[in-house]
């Protein structure tokens, strides 16, 4: 394949065609520099009009910019302040709830026991009046004998 440069009306930038092969690829420019220091990103025209006229300090439009950047980052530092407090209060209102449902979980810790502690004295007291090796029937019981 052979190259063919071609130079554009802009001298920045230079546009290189390739030829294309058998197999019926488009030929597409590519834009590459054309200064011999190379590299460098191209600039949409939009940025590049902009940066390349310089604004008077003390013009009315650079006034006015900085107004409104001024009114901006005062906008942004404030919603700033506002997230960290809107923050720290959520924090405290977990940190509070948190308290509340270890005191919860002490208490409700503490029935448990307590309960526990029924039924197991409940469980022992019925195995005591469970007679050895018999049955709970009225007739087999010594008090019902014979009346």
């Amino acid at each position: 394949m052979s190259k063919v440069a071609q130079q554009n009306s802009t001298p920045a930038i230079s546009v290189i065609h390739t030829q294309a092969h058998a197999s019926g690829l488009q030929q597409v420019p590519q834009l590459v520099p054309a200064g011999p220091g190379g590299g460098g990103k191209a600039v949409p025209p939009s940025k590049q009009s902009k940066k390349s006229s310089p604004m008077d300090r003390n013009s009315d439009e650079y006034r006015q910019r900085r107004e409104r950047n001024n009114m901006a980052v005062k906008k942004s530092r404030l919603k700033s302040k506002q997230k960290a407090q809107d923050t720290l209060q959520r924090v405290n209102q977990l940190k509070e709830e948190n308290e509340r449902l270890e005191a919860k979980i002490k208490l409700l810790t503490k029935e448990l026991s307590v309960l526990k502690d029924l039924f197991l004295e409940h469980a022992h007291n019925l195995a005591d009046n469970v007679q050895p090796g018999g049955t709970d029937s009225p007739a087999t019981t010594p008090d019902n004998t014979g009346q």
